[in-house]
């Protein structure tokens, strides 16, 4: 333990916190802290903080790099880690001060309130999350362990499968099935049939109405598509496509709102740490540690430094209750798009910047009067969901070949990434083959 405060100390000084956060009108998920070394903290990182989760390379080799790099001196360890759960678990290394460990617990307090009250994380289970993935870490153990699966086949599925681990559901959308699209494609068919509006191919309709194995819409949830198309899948293979799909889709509301989750945590451990009236040796330590967190960062976007600016702007702009009714409706992308104007992006100094093919990166827009907004969108077209591309299944070919198309924005896909993608999707595919049709240098490309 650290010589300067001990578990009753913790204890004491969360009940303090608690209180204060009550009286504000917060509502979190209980909050279990575990204390650990700073070994166990690289664990914790490398499997997302879950207790348990199943067993795969790229974790161990995440733990490998960042305790290296730590013991190297050249990577620090994030100074809290909770999850969304209820309870929520959150861990402090015991090698952290006593003030630290007091801005751990009520900035914790406001990453479990976020989790709890924003709508983006309403469908996550928060519940059954832990539980979910421990029975699915003992699934995924017993196909490793079946003679007739293995390790080997088992880690290869894994392996494609994360490569397109995000591509499903971004936006809360309930995905339809084959059959309620055939339905409603029916009732449109029949209504334009009564009225006489019925194209001449209506042979098209009968043709496509009729088939099992038509995508009559193209498909943003790739994971669930394969689920629901491929029709020669064995029971296991489904099961890891559903654990890998569920657990992008509990991790997916944290990737778009960073930003609010860090400026809503960070917001209230500064509220909560002034009233608790700390004493300056606490204090003063506290301030700044306070500063370093939220600083803004050079050639990047520092979540904490936006999202607690978002915030303090608000409360002094609009009111404490304003803020409340953000922390529920908001992801990041709103939030910067409404919250903040021009003067708020000069004020955080903004800018979008270019990488050139001779590997020089040169600044190409400032905040000023009439590029700010050109700012705008270029930090939004790379916060949260919107940095990871989005592929959509277009549709089957005649031969059973899988059309996908890449949903582009402006920014060319990375082509050696792409390729190693669509090699992926095809062994899950199977032998009729992939497609992928995106744009380079504004002219269509097939990969």
């Amino acid at each position: 333990m650290s010589s300067n405060w001990t578990v009753n100390d913790l204890k004491k000084w969360d009940d303090k916190i608690c209180e204060i956060a009550k009286n504000y009108g917060l509502d979190w998920y209980p909050i279990s802290y575990e204390i650990c070394d700073y070994y166990e903290m690289i664990g914790h990182m490398a499997y997302h903080g879950m207790p348990s989760h199943y067993n795969h390379w790229s974790y161990g080799k995440s733990f490998e790099r960042t305790h290296f790099y730590y013991n190297a001196g050249m990577e620090g360890l994030p100074y809290e880690l909770i999850i969304n759960s209820n309870p929520s678990i959150a861990y402090l290394m015991m090698q952290n001060d006593f003030y630290l460990q007091v801005l751990i617990m009520a900035h914790c307090v406001g990453h479990s309130d976020f989790f709890k009250n924003n709508r983006c994380f309403k469908n996550t289970d928060a519940k059954y999350a832990v539980s979910k993935m421990r029975n699915a870490k003992k699934r995924i153990q017993g196909y490793i362990e079946d003679p007739l699966i293995g390790q080997e086949k088992v880690e290869n599925f894994l392996d494609e499968l994360h490569t397109v681990r995000f591509q499903t559901q971004r936006y809360n959308i309930p995905r339809k099935s084959f059959n309620e699209i055939r339905r409603e494609e029916i009732i449109k068919f029949n209504k334009m049939k009564k009225s006489g509006k019925l194209p001449a191919d209506d042979e098209f309709y009968y043709n496509i109405l009729s088939s099992d194995n038509k995508l009559l819409r193209p498909d943003h949830d790739l994971l669930s598509f394969l689920i629901e198309y491929k029709k020669d899948w064995q029971t296991w293979q489904i099961d890891l496509l559903e654990i890998v799909r569920d657990e992008s889709l509990y991790f997916i509301p944290q990737i778009k709102t960073k930003i609010l989750n860090e400026g809503w945590a960070s917001f209230w451990h500064y509220k909560i740490l002034h009233d608790l009236d700390l004493d300056d040796m606490y204090h003063i330590p506290f301030m700044k540690m306070h500063n370093a967190v939220i600083r803004p960062h050079v050639g990047k976007i520092n979540p904490y430094h936006v999202g607690f600016y978002i915030f303090k702007k608000l409360e002094k702009e609009q009111g404490l209750e304003r803020c409340f009714e953000v922390r529920e409706l908001h992801d990041d992308v709103s939030a910067i798009r409404l919250f903040l104007d021009e003067e708020d992006f000069r004020e955080l100094n903004l800018f979008s910047y270019e990488n050139k093919r001779n590997g020089d990166v040169i600044i190409s827009e400032v905040s000023d009067h009439d590029d700010w907004k050109i700012v705008r969108n270029d930090l939004i077209r790379n916060i949260g969901i919107n940095a990871i591309p989005h592929i959509f299944v277009d549709r089957i070919g005649q031969s059973g070949k899988l059309i996908l198309k890449h949903e582009h924005d402006g920014r060319d896909l990375d082509l050696t990434y792409a390729n190693k993608a669509v090699e992926s999707i095809q062994k899950i595919w199977g032998s009729d083959g992939v497609k992928l049709y995106t744009i380079v240098e504004e002219e269509v490309w097939e990969v």
